[in-house]
């Protein structure tokens, strides 16, 4: 707002002063203050509203990314349990022909 108001100045200062003047005779020297903190007032409520609005968005952004990294954690350990069991799979597939190996038949003809 000031760099508008210092353009407006920069290039025509009388527009600046006329339109103080139409202030003045429209709403009286006693009603701007009061429209002074009416505008102050709507600026503040402005900037709360925003402000509470950034927070609830990046709440939200946090969340997404709180829920990314526990979903990747639990993806991890699903993926270790995993290879676990088929390594241990692999294991047992590969002891177990020996230890199921019939034995030698000794009824054979001689």
């Amino acid at each position: 707002m000031n760099n508008t108001l210092a353009y407006i100045w920069d290039s025509n200062p009388g527009v600046l002063i006329l339109i103080l003047v139409v202030v003045v005779l429209l709403f009286g020297a006693n009603k701007i203050p009061e429209l002074a903190r009416g505008l102050g007032k709507a600026r503040r409520e402005f900037k709360r509203a925003s402000d509470e609005i950034e927070g609830e968005v990046r709440t939200a952004i946090d969340e997404e990314d709180r829920k990314k990294t526990v979903e990747e954690e639990e993806r991890k350990k699903i993926r270790a349990r995993l290879e676990r069991e088929e390594r241990a799979k692999f294991a047992a597939k590969k002891d177990a022909p020996a230890a199921e190996a019939p034995p030698p038949d000794d009824s054979s003809p001689a």
